[in-house]
């Protein structure tokens, strides 16, 4: 004894060891946890075995490795299970946290373990009644394998035989009720005796075959759990009813009537009546004559209070809230009953009276309420216990021996054959007012009653078999359901896709509430699991049914059960080989079309890697292209681009060895390799390292396409270019090598001895190399030739301009003028020098042509002189061999001159400053060319000054000063200001294309521009020119645009750029100082003809106020306002607009500017205010243009302009809108104005304040009593109005008048008119309140779309 006490006590103090084990075989399981804490000596045997035990796999078929809490690398040797090692041998540490990694054992996933029903210790079994975890969370490690664990807890049966559902969103309460009638043997034996006739209905709708189908699966079914949403489509239901959370009891008297209205003219036609109907007598008596009134009424379920309404203390048990249904409530004082008998009002007795008990009796305990204290809906979790056993027969009526002969009835009706709504049954059931309706019960003698009687009561013991449970609030929550077997007497808990063994003591939990008294805020410490519905049903020898064994069954559930098992076996199948499929990312480089094609191969993992060749080749439709034997699949990385290795000789090896066994996602792709068939394919090895080598040729600024070669990261850079020069044929000694590490990071290796490692190589790597004989490899590398070609490779993109239809024209000739010369004294000249482009101009292709040669020249000049991005850029085949800019065409006979007319070229116009403020407005409300744009291009002004760089005035071609067009211009428009908006030389913070010393920002750095005519594709519009242009994407969009001038055929001052996003929205670009390095290769440009903004200038968007039309804001026109403007200055340009494109002839005192905020009219602009100075003004800017119907009132900033429209409730309508001028916020002055406006008297005037975005609709069935009427202020600026700008509604009405009356046909139909007029002005209609979504059964199998439904 001592020694085995010592044993103990050293046992105890060994150390433990804590492995936390996480199954990475499978994509659902990844993030699963089981934990194992082990004594230090426990083998590894025993190890491997609790893990298999733990997680419900079968031991041998899976293998452990080393992790770090975090992933394993694919080099982890997994431990050997048939050590005799311990563990703590083994390395593992006692006292720390060991990570394990379960992974596939040989390629091939785990064997789930077979079930083996029977064996299980329900004592070990963790009990839980309450909600569960949903699928797919984390579980804790002693619900690991019961919870969600992979296969073996979706896929395998609970180990109680017992099928699960799943809960498809917010079913729950479907599930509960599902599982209770699925284990009611009366109720299912019934419903497979019946047979579906498909002939006569289609199985999709058909309630009763759906639940046949599904009983037939919760019992022959091998699965943990399956899905109900055949049932839910047989109810008519889409998806978005799964989100939907139902009162379960609801759900029964709903479905219960469905499944009548389906089972008419059958055999189980009266099968609802006959399980769960009862009936009651709903009874008046006088107190002074014995006369009783009464009617008969079915029930399907007993509606239970919880808590009498008004009282703090609720019922204790089921028996106690069951007298109180029943207890009768005495009618006197203001209450009495009128007796027909005594002819006068009497007092009486009123009350409920069960006459019979159903077979199936279910209970609904009211543990929803409404507390009117908050207006809220609340949940009563106080304690109610139900017995195991009710014995109902104490509640049964037996005539009252006292009742006189006279008692009668009323014999205005039949039964009443409806259910009895929770509704219904309170103390206050009858609602009749003394009206009695029903009929007479069967004239039997008072002693076949009472013998009737006493035999009912005799057998009247009810056993409980279901228990609904309801975990949350009233605002939602979890339904569950404990239900007893009949045939073992167990209690299970059915809680969606897990069923579980349970004990009475589980079922006691359910009764609510907290050990401690009954007090009124007792609910709302207690618990919030409880029972909200009971199911008895009746203990009756003779009635009581056992289920249908399996040689019992109709024939045709026979059929059905078979075709269930064979659907099942074959989900099973294919469920089986997805499991072992492979399924990884397929590339392939199309080899005639040279596209990166990407698929998804699908393969079994038994399938050999030839086999595999073969299902990509298809895939890959490649059998016109290229033969199979010149196809391969190599493993391949395809975010870096990089083959990491190729398979010799394992053609016949299994695709799951090859990929390292079935997984659901891989960290690497494969590549469907092709060749020619004079070639032979490279053996890629693991570790190697891919480069592509583009080699440059200086002679002609090319850069070839890449040659891949691959080489090791140990490697020497000398070593590297023999390498290089063997795959080249390039001598290695003058070999220069640039690596490009990362973008414009360009590196020349110039250290032989160093590794490709130390130089910053990685898995994929882009190098360069130049080898010959020219002098600049003996320069500095950033001042070499091969440097700036490099860098302007890096920088240049290729981009798509479409050009507008107009071609280069008169515009385009005066664009040359301006550019070609600084001074006045040498325009003769310019122009001599120009004069083939101006005398005849040329198509694009014809200027592209025949400047190509004269430019090569001037190009080749700049860049000697050092101009690091003048070169041209190559394409990666050879080097384009187009023109730079067409603007160059002008014969040059010395490079000095040449170099004078690219910097005039250059050179902008200082009064053209083309500076913009961001527009992303749509283009479709931007016209190609606007009347202020046409005016521009037909008869330009300030665009036709001419400045030195100095910025002096130059003569124009027609003699006039530059200073004197603008003038002459706007002398009219403001005679007495000093300044106009036209010279105003403030800076305005938008963007100018030069720098502080007046040079173009564009000429600081002369950036690589070529350009040659492109083809578009088909559809991109008829006879619309494009350009494919090759650009340094560091050049200013301010140069871009200069450099595009020759082929718009206007100056850029008169064309805009628009940038093509995806699905062809377009916006435009205005910030010239900005760079294209926001732009990508092969993006589209769209050119429109149009004035672009000078510096100060905004582009606004002008809509037209109509405040008394349904759409009360119109767009008119996009019109330029400029710093300095005056409100009247803008105005007068836009009168001829207006009356160009709008067609409104208009004198600039009959219209006023307007703020505009979203459909807001706000603060009224006078004449003399000036735009950046008294008004804010911004990109993107809106203003609202308003016609006036007489002279202007508004003269002063201290005035305010307020709509005002009078409600008339006589005649249930509005006027038309009104402005009132106010010149204070005096509420006494508005009322003097309505009073005057209007006829009514001051002392009569009522207002509110419109709510909402202008014209502030609302229904006029709530105008009158919805709006806040006459607010108790002085003054509008304060709370609740804060009227402090123009603009707001104001509604007034006359006190006096009274409101029509109208009848329910009139409101309804002014309701249909307001709800039209309302959701046609896209207001929302909310005199109707919103309803829930009622829970409904479509017994047609889809809802009737009927709009005028809620």
């Amino acid at each position: 004894m001592k020694k085995k006490f010592s044993q103990v006590e050293s046992a105890a103090e060994e150390p433990r060891v804590l492995c936390i084990i996480q199954d990475t075989t499978n994509s659902k399981t990844v993030n699963e946890r089981v934990t194992l804490n082990l004594p230090a000596s426990t083998p590894l045997k025993r190890l491997f075995e609790d893990v298999a035990s733990k997680v419900g796999y079968v031991n041998g078929t899976f293998d452990l490795v080393w992790g770090n809490g975090d992933n394993v690398t694919d080099t982890q040797t997994p431990i050997d299970q048939n050590s005799d090692k311990t563990i703590l041998d083994a390395g593992f540490e006692p006292g720390k946290k060991n990570f394990l990694h379960l992974t596939d054992k040989d390629g091939e996933q785990p064997h789930i373990m077979p079930e083996e029903s029977g064996t299980t210790d329900d004592s070990v079994q963790d009990r839980f009644i309450g909600p569960l975890p949903r699928e797919g969370s984390v579980g804790c490690t002693n619900d690991y394998v019961s919870q969600s664990y992979s296969y073996s807890s979706v896929l395998s049966k609970s180990e109680t035989g017992y099928v699960g559902l799943v809960n498809q969103a917010m079913t729950c309460y479907l599930n509960s009720l599902l599982q209770t009638l699925f284990m009611t043997p009366e109720f299912r034996n019934a419903l497979y005796k019946w047979e579906f006739e498909e002939s006569e209905e289609d199985p999709v709708t058909s309630i009763p075959y759906q639940l046949q189908r599904l009983f037939v699966l919760l019992q022959t079914s091998k699965k943990r759990a399956i899905e109900t949403t055949d049932v839910t489509r047989s109810f008519g239901w889409d998806s978005s009813e799964a989100w939907q959370q139902h009162d379960v009891q609801e759900l029964c008297r709903v479905m219960f009537d469905a499944l009548e209205q389906k089972w008419k003219q059958t055999e189980q036609a009266d099968l609802i009546n006959q399980l769960y109907q009862g009936k009651l007598k709903d009874y008046v008596r006088c107190l002074e004559c014995g006369y009783e009134g009464w009617r008969i009424d079915t029930y399907l379920d007993i509606p239970l209070v919880i808590r009498p309404y008004g009282s703090n203390q609720a019922f204790a048990s089921v028996e106690e809230a069951l007298h109180a249904f029943i207890q009768p409530e005495i009618l006197d004082g203001p209450n009495q009953y009128f007796c027909e008998r005594c002819k006068k009002k009497c007092d009486a007795r009123k009350g409920l009276r069960f006459l019979h008990f159903p077979y199936l009796l279910t209970l609904q305990l009211k543990r929803f309420d409404f507390d009117y204290t908050t207006m809220h809906r609340i949940k009563l979790n106080d304690r109610m216990t139900f017995p195991e056993e009710l014995d109902m027969s104490v509640f049964i009526d037996v005539e009252d021996e006292k009742s006189p002969q006279t008692e009668s009835c009323t014999d205005s009706g039949a039964e009443n054959e409806g259910s009895c709504h929770s509704d219904q049954m309170s103390n206050d059931f009858s609602n009749d007012d003394g009206v009695d309706e029903g009929i007479c019960l069967e004239s039997n003698s008072a002693a076949e009653r009472l013998s009737k009687a006493g035999s009912e009561k005799s057998s009247l013991l009810y056993e409980l078999f279901s228990v609904m449970v309801h975990s949350g609030s009233a605002a939602g929550g979890h339904y569950y359901a404990c239900i007893r077997s009949f045939s073992d007497e167990q209690w299970y808990s059915f809680n969606d896709q897990h069923v579980s063994k349970i004990t009475q003591e589980d079922i006691k939990k359910t009764y609510g509430g907290s050990s401690g008294s009954r007090g009124y805020y007792s609910s709302a410490f207690a618990s919030s699991t409880n029972a909200y519905m009971l199911i008895y049903r009746l203990k009756d020898p003779m009635r009581n049914a056992k289920f249908l064994e399996a040689h019992e069954y109709p024939e045709h559930i026979k059929q059905l059960v078979q075709k269930e098992r064979e659907l099942e076996e074959q989900e099973k199948r294919q469920r089986e080989i997805e499991r072992n499929t492979c399924k990884i990312k397929l590339f392939c480089m199309h080899p005639t079309k040279q596209i990166m094609m990407e698929n998804k191969l699908e393969v079994h993992k038994d399938r050999t890697l030839k086999e595999a060749v073969e299902i990509a080749y298809k895939l890959m439709d490649l059998e016109e292209a290229v033969p199979l034997d010149c196809c391969r699949l190599v493993k391949y990385d395809e975010f870096h681009d990089y083959l990491e290795r190729s398979y010799e000789g394992e053609e016949d090896t299994p695709m799951g060895l090859l990929l390292g066994g079935v997984k659901s996602t891989y960290m690497f792709d494969l590549l469907l390799e092709t060749r020619r068939p004079d070639q032979i394919f490279q053996c890629y090895k693991p570790g190697e390292v891919m480069v592509k080598v583009h080699v440059v040729d200086l002679k002609t600024e090319s850069v070839a396409p890449p040659i891949s070669i691959r080489a090791y990261l140990n490697q020497t850079v000398s070593e590297f270019k023999q390498l290089i020069s063997k795959a080249t044929h390039l001598p290695a000694e003058t070999m220069r090598v640039v690596l490009e590490r990362c973008y414009n990071d360009l590196r020349l290796l110039n250290v032989s001895s160093k590794t490709l490692k130390a130089e910053g190589f990685f898995r994929s790597n882009k190098v360069f190399i130049e080898s010959s004989e020219s002098l600049d490899r003996h320069m500095a590398y950033t001042d070499s030739h091969l440097w700036k070609l490099l860098d302007r490779h890096a920088n240049t993109i290729r981009l798509y301009v479409s050009l507008p239809e107009q071609s280069p024209g008169s515009q385009f000739r005066r664009a040359v003028y301006q550019k070609s010369s600084g001074d006045s004294g040498n325009l003769d000249e310019a122009c001599e020098r120009v004069k083939g482009p101006v005398g005849n101009m040329k198509s694009v292709e014809a200027i592209l042509e025949e400047s190509t040669e004269k430019l090569k020249s001037l190009s080749l000049q700049q860049q000697q002189e050092g101009d690091n991005g003048d070169s041209s850029k190559s394409t990666e085949a050879s080097d384009f061999e187009n023109i730079e800019s067409p603007l160059n065409e002008i014969d040059s006979s010395t490079s000095a001159e040449n170099r004078e007319l690219e910097n005039q070229i250059q050179i902008s116009d200082p009064e053209n400053l083309q500076s913009e403020e961001r527009s992303d407005s749509d283009v479709n409300n931007d016209r190609s060319t606007s009347s202020v744009d046409s005016d521009i291009l037909s008869s330009s002004h300030s665009s036709d000054t001419l400045c030195n760089v100095d910025n002096a005035p130059l003569p124009l071609a027609n003699g006039l000063d530059s200073h004197s067009i603008t003038s002459s211009r706007r002398s009219k428009a403001n005679q007495g200001k000093k300044e106009t908006w036209d010279t105003a030389e403030e800076d305005s913070g938008t963007d100018s294309e030069y720098d502080e010393s007046g040079k173009s920002r564009g000429e600081a750095q002369y950036m690589y521009f070529k350009s040659e005519p492109y083809t578009a594709d088909e559809g991109s519009g008829e006879g619309q020119k494009w350009l494919m242009v090759h650009v340094d994407k560091r050049i200013t969009l301010s140069a871009f645009k200069q450099h595009l001038e020759p082929f718009v055929g206007v100056p850029s001052s008169h064309f805009k750029v628009f940038r093509v996003y995806a699905s062809n929205q377009e916006f435009e670009s205005v910030r010239l100082n900005e760079t294209l390095s926001s732009f990508s290769d092969d993006n589209k440009i769209t050119i429109r003809l149009g004035r672009a903004l000078k510096k100060g200038e905004y582009r606004v968007k002008v809509y037209q106020l109509l405040v008394n039309e349904p759409e009360p804001c119109k767009f008119l026109l996009d019109a330029v306002f400029a710093k300095g403007m005056t409100v009247r200055q803008s105005k007068e340009e836009l009168l001829p607009q207006l009356r160009e494109q709008c067609g409104l002839d208009l004198t600039i005192d009959r219209f006023r500017l307007r703020k505009k905020t979203w459909k807001n009219p706000g603060t009224v602009f006078l004449d003399y205010h000036i735009y950046e100075e008294d008004i804010n003004i911004s990109s993107n800017w809106e203003v609202f243009l308003e016609i006036l119907d007489g002279v202007e009132k508004m003269k002063s900033m201290s005035q305010l302009a307020v709509l005002s429209r009078r409600w008339r409730p006589s005649e249930m309508k509005l006027d038309s809108f009104q402005e009132v001028v106010l010149e204070s916020s005096s509420v006494e002055e508005l009322k003097e104005k309505l009073s005057e406006i209007s006829g009514i008297p001051l002392e009569n005037i009522e207002f509110a304040k419109g709510r909402g975005t202008f014209p502030c609709d609302i229904s006029i069935l709530e105008i009158h009593q919805d709006l806040d009427w006459n607010p108790k202020v002085s003054t509008l600026n304060v709370w609740p109005l804060y009227i402090c700008d123009d603009g707001a509604v104001i509604f007034y009405r006359d006190k006096t008048e009274e409101l029509m009356e109208l009848t329910d046909e009139q409101r309804n139909e002014l309701m249909k008119k307001e709800s039209s007029r309302l959701q046609k002005t896209g207001h929302r209609v909310t005199y109707s309140p919103r309803k829930e979504k009622a829970l409904k059964i479509y017994l047609d199998g889809a809802p009737n779309k009927d709009l005028t439904q809620d």
